[in-house]
């Protein structure tokens, strides 16, 4: 972040009465997560989401979409918070965060300890049984993915497939998280846009609501985004640096 974007940052948050950050995959690239799009890297370089990660697909073929759970599992297991995790954790103690708005799945806001967050799209945290609706902690599916002799792990009671608790394509979001989104957004002076392409409907379109609103949108992540047009501060640096400057900026 140059200079005079990291100051320019540091004084709208000083001086607003509401900040809430929206994050996105960037954000959990420095713990070693890979995002889902970019070339080489991404997530879904070699898949296709629509055949291992809709709704159907789990219906239809739970070994085959467990195949590719499985793994996400066992990747994100061991995964820890970053700097960007942890900076913005200080920034909510301090009073100068108001909430976080993820659309990851990784649990690594949770772990770096912020207490004001909605996950829009689910967690990994649990995996529930669509059939009878008993839900299983996180060590506990690994546990059973790993007895499984077809990988897929199964709820105790009725032997169902389990279903991770996150989103996944053809399911709706939360209405009550989007709503509490939208609350946050709207009501928002300034939104910190991290690590997120800004691409993902409907959570893409949470800044136009504070951006309508008269709020100030800033976006810090690398690429471009369809919303940078819209952006007061726009910084396209490491996200460790870029939050851990503006930590050391609103410390002064």
């Amino acid at each position: 972040m140059r200079a005079e974007e990291s100051e320019r940052l540091a004084e709208l948050i000083s001086g607003a009465r509401s900040v809430v950050a929206l994050t996105g995959a960037g954000i959990s690239v420095p713990s070693g997560i890979p995002d889902f799009r970019t070339p080489g890297t991404g997530l879904w370089e070699n898949v296709n989401p629509m055949e291992v990660a809709h709704i159907d697909a789990f219906r239809a073929d739970p070994v085959r979409f467990w195949s590719f759970y499985g793994q996400r599992f066992a990747t994100l297991g061991d995964k820890q918070p970053n700097g960007a995790h942890e900076a913005l954790v200080e920034l909510e103690q301090r009073g100068l965060i108001n909430a976080v708005i993820t659309q990851n799945i990784d649990m690594l806001h949770g772990r770096a300890g912020t207490q004001t967050l909605i996950e829009m799209h689910g967690s990994i945290a649990t995996c529930s049984c669509p059939m009878c609706g008993g839900r299983v902690e996180v060590a506990e599916v690994r546990a059973r993915i790993a007895q499984a002799e077809d990988s897929v792990p199964r709820c105790e009671s009725c032997d169902g497939a389990l279903k991770p608790n996150v989103v996944l394509f053809g399911e709706m979001l939360d209405p009550s998280r989007v709503e509490r989104a939208r609350e946050l957004c709207e009501g928002a002076d300034v939104l910190l846009c991290i690590g997120s392409s800004l691409e993902v409907h409907p959570v893409a379109g949470l800044p136009l609501l504070t951006h309508r609103a008269g709020g100030t949108v800033a976006i810090l992540t690398q690429g471009r985004t369809p919303l940078d047009d819209i952006a007061a501060v726009r910084c396209e640096g490491d996200v460790v640096e870029e939050l851990r400057g503006l930590v050391v900026g609103l410390s002064v």
